[in-house]
């Protein structure tokens, strides 16, 4: 025997109302797991290769005229700064 829509609607929005408010019960007091995964987290340090894209991307030498990066002129001139020279 089929459950009427009138009554199937009142089982479901009891059903809802109850999880929800177990949800609400649940999250007044958050716990130590969660507290610690709001921190952010650090940030990694750049490298010296990083540290020369972020600062000569934008130089017209190093850019073609559709915007991309001349990635191999710029490996030459990081290689001939101090922080490229191979030790």
């Amino acid at each position: 025997m089929p459950i009427s829509d009138e009554v199937y609607d009142a089982i479901f929005d009891s059903g809802y109302r109850r999880g929800f408010r177990d949800g609400q019960r649940g999250r007044s007091s958050p716990s130590a797991a969660f507290i610690a995964d709001s921190q952010p987290k650090r940030k990694r340090k750049l490298s010296a290769w990083n540290k020369f894209v972020k600062a000569n991307s934008k130089k017209k030498i190093y850019r073609y005229a559709n915007g991309k990066l001349k990635l191999k002129k710029m490996g030459i001139a990081f290689r001939k700064t101090r922080a490229g020279r191979k030790r």
